[in-house]
């Protein structure tokens, strides 16, 4: 008989050197195939899905959920004697879009077994979910004890390094966002991409570090990294919290080009498609919470960066026009929060004007 085959935790990134369990897809006894998803961990980037390298049988677990792995540790134990076990008709399978939507509803692989299962051999099916979650639930008390998930944990930890070591400053400026409104409106059925205020933003950046480039920094110790690279995070929301996929190379890239990959990495975020490259190596992150209807907001800087740019949301305004007219103009708030120990405020100014005449007059696809 052969020896069982150690299933280990695999390096997802470079700077990860750990990761922690968020559930298992499998129980001991369960009969397990090739590339067949074990179990879910969560990084401080990203959740990845752990793939069986071998089809067999999973004999012992040895990392539980909310137990954090460092890269290489012993994650399970997987029997492969003879030929690969069959999943017998008793047993529990989800499919992974069930197990997505167990996720999203936040209920336990644990508490499965309380769901009725209508599909066919007694499996269970997405609308079986759906109609367990919309059942009202009775209070027990006034309050209600919810856990972090991994994802929202490593959220809360970043966000408290980064606004206890960094001191923030904010500067704000208004910006006229008419004439990019009717350039996308003009060229919406012209182009293969979606074109947005944040692929404008997106791009404005870019162009502005060039002149700026100290924005485009990190700290380390006492020595500021400067970087010849413009890697832009854009923040996307998701049922855990945000994620911030990253354009990498931002500045070699035209509106289109921008404008497409904003739009293939929103997709893979929401559906938890994300790779560990898609959301490392960040240099600057923009954030649009202006979709909400917000109009400003003073996010907190994505550590390591020294720097987010935030947008707010689009309103009309009676304006005074260089030739004393009046006219009605689309207008926007742009903040920009940084770190003080790395630039000073009239520098951030500098940026922020150049960001504002970027937006304003690059109205073009180049």
């Amino acid at each position: 008989m052969s020896e069982p085959v150690k299933i280990t935790l695999p390096k997802l990134g470079e700077s990860i050197v750990s990761a922690t369990v968020v559930q298992w897809f499998k129980k001991v006894g369960d009969a397990v195939a090739l590339d067949e998803s074990l179990l879910e961990v969560s990084t401080d980037k990203v959740n990845s899905e752990i793939p069986s390298p071998v089809a067999g049988r999973l004999e012992k677990i040895f990392a539980v959920a909310d137990q954090e792995v460092q890269v290489g540790g012993l994650l399970a134990l997987i029997s492969t004697g003879g030929a690969a076990p069959k999943v017998a008709p008793s047993e529990e399978f989800l499919s992974p879009p069930v197990v997505r939507l167990l996720r999203e509803k936040g209920i336990a692989l644990a508490d499965v077994d309380q769901i009725p299962h209508t599909g066919q051999g007694g499996r269970l099916t997405k609308q079986d979910v759906e109609n367990f979650s919309g059942k009202p639930k009775c209070p027990m008390s006034g309050t209600e004890r919810v856990k972090m998930s991994p994802m929202r944990k490593a959220i809360a930890d970043n966000m408290v390094k980064s606004f206890y070591e960094a001191p923030h400053a904010s500067l704000i400026t208004e910006v006229d966002v008419t004439d990019v409104l009717k350039f996308i409106h003009e060229h919406k059925r012209q182009t293969g991409a979606k074109l947005t205020i944040t692929a404008f933003a997106a791009r404005a950046i870019a162009r502005a570090l060039q002149t700026f480039p100290l924005i485009n920094a990190s700290l380390d110790g006492d020595t500021i990294v400067m970087k010849s690279f413009v890697n832009l995070g854009v923040a996307v929301s998701v049922d855990q919290g945000v994620m911030v996929p990253v354009i990498k190379n931002c500045q070699e890239k035209n509106l289109l080009e921008i404008a497409g990959q904003i739009g293939e990495l929103a997709e893979k975020t929401r559906k938890h498609a994300l790779a560990p490259d898609d959301i490392q190596g960040g240099s600057i992150t923009l954030t649009n919470f202006g979709m909400t209807g917000t109009m400003i907001g003073i996010p907190i800087i994505s550590y390591p960066e020294v720097a987010i740019v935030g947008l707010g949301a689009i309103t009309k305004k009676v304006a005074a026009m260089p030739d004393d007219s009046f006219a009605i103009r689309s207008v926007m708030f742009v903040s920009l929060t940084f770190d003080h120990r790395v630039l000073d405020g009239i520098y951030g100014c500098g940026f922020l004007n150049a960001l504002k005449k970027h937006i304003e007059e690059d109205v073009s696809l180049n």
